[in-house]
């Protein structure tokens, strides 16, 4: 895969992080340790597997995107959280979900190689 900063799939992911803190960080106070960072955490794990993922060989890059694909599944699951109860901005979330999907297409792709 050579180096992953020059990975679009990376790269995207890498605005995806930035897209989530950014709607999280209106979430309530009361969510600094719940939901919030919960969605944090999943969406760095995106980029972050397909970095580690790059640097194997074989099998092993395979589970990393596998892992990198989980963790936007999570995500997901967690903006749907977030949108049924009504927290953030709903503008920033539709931005950050298409581009979500559009990294898990990409990660999809790369899986089924």
């Amino acid at each position: 895969m050579g180096n992953y900063r020059e990975l679009t799939v990376w790269q995207k992911a890498i605005d995806l992080v930035v897209l989530t803190y950014r709607y999280t960080s209106k979430f309530p106070s009361d969510e600094q340790y719940g939901l919030r960072s919960q969605m944090r955490r999943a969406a760095v794990s995106i980029p972050s597997n397909i970095a580690e993922g790059s640097r194997r060989r074989g099998k092993d890059t395979r589970h990393f995107l596998v892992i990198a694909f989980g963790s936007g599944s999570e995500l997901e699951t967690q903006f749907e959280v977030s949108r049924r109860l009504e927290y953030g901005d709903s503008k920033l979330r539709a931005q950050a979900e298409a581009l979500l999907d559009e990294v898990m297409r990409m990660l999809n792709r790369m899986i089924n190689v």
